[in-house]
């Protein structure tokens, strides 16, 4: 029998290709000239002498030796062939590696990535890395259960992130159902998550809709002291109604002073990658206002890329929570009015309060995926006389609320 310390001094004369040192029951110690120990298991099955691979020592230790020699006996007792069950296990191994929930989840993500944009696609293998993959990525797809499931959701939901546990739900059915497709698994248990999770109310963006209320923050913007591109960013926002990314972001090249024009590439859109990709530009009428703010800064900004530069890296647009900040300075909250909140106010006061502007003409100026037979003639170069008009409507309309005009109120019908 063999002891630790005899296991620990063992060693193999030069003369000698290897040493066994035996144990009990067929496990034995080899001994090679260079230092290596590795534990061996002798067996009997179907008449013929086998043996086992154990380890090295010290990394398995003599009683663990003794216990994989005692599993293997166990093994070869019910009928099976310890090195059989061992590539068995090996191979049984390998393919639950290879249906982890976070394998499959790449898997699917290099699928379908080509076809999404690359902010959605960063965002899906970014959220499943945060909150998915440390829980249940290392598991089996065919062994997560809805309870197991609904339980690392419950994880996220504490955290007060509601819309986030929702977006997860539906990433995990859509790995699972891609999953049954590839047959590494028979069933989605987020399917049956439906209703489980906190029903999360999405939080329109905050934005003033009263005319009063727009003439008081029109004033307010006229009065800030901040940075001249600031201001000018906070009143072609107001002019523009467009996104806060695309204010933001819009490049010397995008402006045509003399059409007077704002010609938005498909790329810089928010649009699917295909129509990013094959999309028309989303064009946005100058009015005589915009023309002007455009035309002062030319002489700040006009030599770079981007009409509203980062303040500390020209190289780069404006920071995206400068205009908020600014707001903020005006004393309008989070809660009163926000950078996005300008599309709000223009779409409701241009429906609400000017009459004679189809609704899918304003649609069709905020980027919206049009809708109905005139959504997308409304998007077409031949219209732009209306829509030039309209904008410049909308610009002269806040010039009178900022100016303090009387409101009289306008019902659709």
């Amino acid at each position: 029998m063999l002891t630790d310390p005899a296991c620990k001094n063992a060693s193999c004369p030069p003369d000698k290709t290897r040493v066994r040192l035996p144990d009990a029951g067929g496990l034995y110690l080899e001994v090679t000239p260079n230092g290596s120990k590795r534990w061996f298991a002798k067996y009997r099955f179907d008449g013929k002498e086998k043996r086992l691979a154990l380890g090295t020592y010290p990394d398995v230790s003599l009683k663990a030796a003794r216990d994989g020699r005692d599993n293997a006996r166990k093994t070869r007792a019910e009928g099976t062939d310890p090195v059989q069950a061992r590539k068995a296990h090996k191979i049984a191994k390998a393919a639950s590696n290879a249906t982890t929930y976070e394998t499959v989840a790449r898997e699917f993500h290099n699928v379908k990535q080509s076809g999404w944009s690359e902010g959605h696609a960063t965002k899906w293998i970014r959220m499943n890395e945060i909150y998915l993959f440390p829980h249940i990525g290392a598991l089996p797809l065919s062994s997560i259960k809805a309870p197991a499931l609904l339980s690392t959701l419950r994880k996220v939901e504490a955290k007060g992130v509601l819309s986030t546990a929702q977006d997860l739900q539906q990433m995990v059915g859509q790995v699972f159902r891609y999953g049954v497709q590839a047959g590494y698994c028979e069933h989605n248990p987020a399917a049956d998550l439906k209703g489980a999770l906190k029903p999360h109310v999405a939080k329109h963006f905050a934005a003033v809709l009263d005319p009063v209320k727009a003439g008081e923050l029109l004033r307010a913007i006229d009065g800030y002291t901040g940075q001249p591109t600031t201001l000018a960013a906070l009143k072609l926002s107001a002019l523009f109604f467009q996104r806060p990314g695309n204010i933001r972001a819009m490049e010397w090249a995008w402006v045509d002073l003399g059409a007077a024009l704002l010609t938005i590439p498909p790329t810089d859109m928010k649009r699917t990658k295909q129509q990013k990709a094959n999309g028309k530009p989303h064009l946005v009428p100058l009015c005589a206002q915009a023309i002007d703010i455009l035309k002062s800064l030319q002489p700040l900004t006009g030599h770079g890329r981007y009409v509203f530069p980062g303040a500390r890296d020209h190289a780069k647009p404006m920071s995206d929570g400068t205009i908020n900040a600014a707001l903020r300075r005006l004393d309008f909250s989070n809660d009163d009015h926000v950078a996005h909140g300008f599309r709000a106010m223009a779409r409701t006061m241009l429906a609400e309060r000017i009459p004679g502007i189809p609704a899918d003409m304003v649609e069709a100026q905020l980027g919206h995926g049009k809708s109905g037979p005139l959504g997308s003639a409304y998007d077409r170069a031949e219209y732009m006389q209306q829509r030039h008009q309209m904008m410049q409507t909308w610009a002269d309309y806040l010039d009178k609320l900022k100016a303090g005009a009387k409101v009289i109120e306008f019902k659709a019908a």
